[in-house]
């Protein structure tokens, strides 16, 4: 994230879409120069070299790396290392091709001035590849049925003349070429084409090929997510990500960090971790790093590097106050995007007027034969069976699925570490339950999942909280977090910024499928004190990609938990 003269990334800029240009373009002129037939001066000095089927092969290679030159254009302006290497590697085997099959030099020589720009901007090639995705295979199939589709188009077009139909000559048109290139797929006789000349036989056998590669390299693309699956971070990143944690771990967000869909950074100095998770060109870092904190800029700088290598935005979620000069001295932006209610234990008490409502629901639940008990971690196993049924039912009224990123999920392994809080009825079945997460070196807890069934009596959830507020404050505990209420405080003044203004709508519109601004208003009740927290990204351009990403690493890829209409 080091300063660079605006000027200087202007030009580095420039240069990259004149290269993807120059890459489209090339791959534009091949699928032409491979549908049109040689000029026939030049065919001479080449006949007595390579026979007609070689110069055919020449003619279908030009169509091919047509395809793939205009499938890797868009990646040479993310700066992909492979798609260099790869644009290289068929520029060079293009310019061969062009001079075999027709001395084409034309080709061939704005092919080398690709090539050689493409040599003197190497370095700026650095990010690696994109993880596997359905959707970029889904992208590369629809393209190869357009490009087969259009070469059959373009070659009907250049070759007019050259064929019969039903024994007469035709011209074909525009929209004559594109419904003779579909006939060839869908008709068993091509609609009675006839190919008058060597070339143009060839050019129609030549559809089938390019049909058949260019969608053989598309489903390869489709099936790579499933063919390349693997787990986010290694048993070895974890176990140092552990110990790292559990040395300089402060909040809940630190024990978040271990679960299993985070992979980590560590800083140059392996003093630091920062956990993350990748979504598109999103790399969302869950809360700031963790580590020593005369470590923590080098952290920063680092994995904005390591990002930017991959192609990927740095972001930072739920991070506090204390570190936003940080982030703002390495030319991070920053949006609000909630507060934490964090309440003070040692000034909770159940006296007064403002408690009414934590005793009444204490007193109604007592009547109503409702318990409370508080597992400490290690939980025994034969707690989850019981539990289970009421976390299911609660997400089926949700009509959700299991969040992820900066929230627990009903994980027997995760759980099993946690506080668990339960409320029995009179029948000594579970109604309610609650996971608490200890933080690390801080005499705090913080509340995770929150659960109950549909038939729990009315009060329920104020008696679970209440119960463990006055659980924790005798355990001797300081304080107990809330967890983070988003839209508290964000986008809803007249002075606020487009960016936290569009957050506020998305939040809002959220809000009838997650219930935000109520459950802001439960929190609100136990008078606690409101932290910020923000979004730290790189700058405003790259907002919709994390915003894009922290959806899909919350729901965990189910996006249509997002999408669904409300009953």
């Amino acid at each position: 994230m080091h300063t660079i003269d605006s000027g200087f990334r202007r030009r580095k800029r420039l240069g990259l879409w004149t290269v993807t240009f120059l890459t489209g373009f090339v791959g534009f002129v091949n699928l032409l120069s491979g549908v049109s037939p040689s000029l026939p001066e030049r065919i001479v000095w080449l006949e007595a070299i390579f026979p007609f089927p070689i110069r055919a092969g020449g003619h279908l290679f030009s169509a091919l790396t047509g395809f793939l030159l205009m499938t890797l254009a868009a990646n040479l302006l993310r700066r992909k290392r492979i798609a260099w290497v790869l644009t290289v590697g068929l520029l060079i085997a293009s310019i061969a091709s062009h001079l075999i099959k027709g001395l084409d030099y034309e080709e061939s020589v704005l092919a080398g001035v690709l090539l050689l720009q493409l040599f003197l901007m190497r370095r700026e090639f650095t990010a690696q590849s994109d993880r596997p995705s359905i959707a970029q295979g889904v992208r590369v199939l629809i393209g190869a049925l357009l490009f087969t589709l259009a070469y059959g188009t373009v070659g009907f077009y250049v070759l007019d003349g050259r064929f019969n139909v039903d024994g007469q000559p035709v011209n074909f048109g525009f929209i004559a070429s594109i419904v003779q290139t579909l006939a060839i797929f869908f008709t068993a006789d091509n609609a009675g084409l006839q190919p008058t000349t060597r070339f143009s036989q060839f050019f129609v056998n030549s559809i089938y090929i390019v049909g058949l590669v260019t969608l053989i390299y598309a489903f390869f693309m489709l099936l790579r997510p499933v063919l390349l699956r693997g787990d986010p971070a290694t048993a070895a990143d974890r176990q140092k990500a552990r110990k790292i944690i559990d040395q300089f771990g402060q909040t809940s967000l630190a024990r978040l960090s271990l679960l299993k869909d985070k992979s980590y950074y560590f800083s140059p100095s392996g003093q630091s971790v920062i956990a993350y998770v990748s979504k598109g060109r999103a790399a969302i870092a869950l809360g700031d790093p963790i580590g020593a904190v005369q470590d923590r800029m080098e952290a920063i700088v680092g994995f904005g590097e390591f990002c930017d290598r991959n192609d990927w935005f740095p972001a930072f979620y739920e991070t506090s106050a204390d570190e936003l000069e940080r982030y703002h001295s390495l030319g991070f932006e920053s949006i609000q995007i909630g507060e934490e209610a964090i309440v003070d234990l040692n000034a909770f008490t159940l006296k007064g007027k403002a408690a009414q409502d934590f005793r009444t629901a204490l007193n109604r639940s007592a009547k109503a034969g409702y318990t409370f008990k508080v597992y400490d971690p290690p939980v025994q196993d034969d707690l989850f069976p019981l539990l289970k049924p009421v976390s299911d039912e609660w997400l089926k009224a949700k009509q959700g699925s299991e969040k992820q990123f900066s929230i627990g999920w009903f994980d027997e392994s995760y759980l099993r570490d946690c506080f668990i809080a339960v409320v029995y009825d009179a029948n000594n079945d579970p109604v309610a339950f609650s996971n608490l997460l200890s933080n690390y070196n801080r005499s705090e807890v913080t509340i995770d999942l929150m659960r109950h069934r549909s038939d729990a009596g009315k009060g329920t959830m104020d008696f679970l909280f209440t119960s463990l507020l006055q659980h924790f404050k005798q355990a001797g505990y300081e304080s107990f977090n809330l967890s983070l209420s988003p839209l508290a405080g964000v986008g809803d003044t007249p002075n606020a910024r487009k960016s936290e203004r569009a957050l506020h709508y998305l939040f809002n519109h959220l809000n009838q499928f997650y219930n935000f601004q109520g459950l802001h208003h439960f929190k609100e009740k136990f008078q606690p004190r409101w932290e910020p927290r923000y979004l730290v990204f790189p700058g405003i351009t790259a907002l919709p990609e994390i915003i894009m990403g922290l959806v899909r690493a919350d729901s965990g890829d189910r996006l249509l938990d997002y999408i669904k209409p409300p009953t």
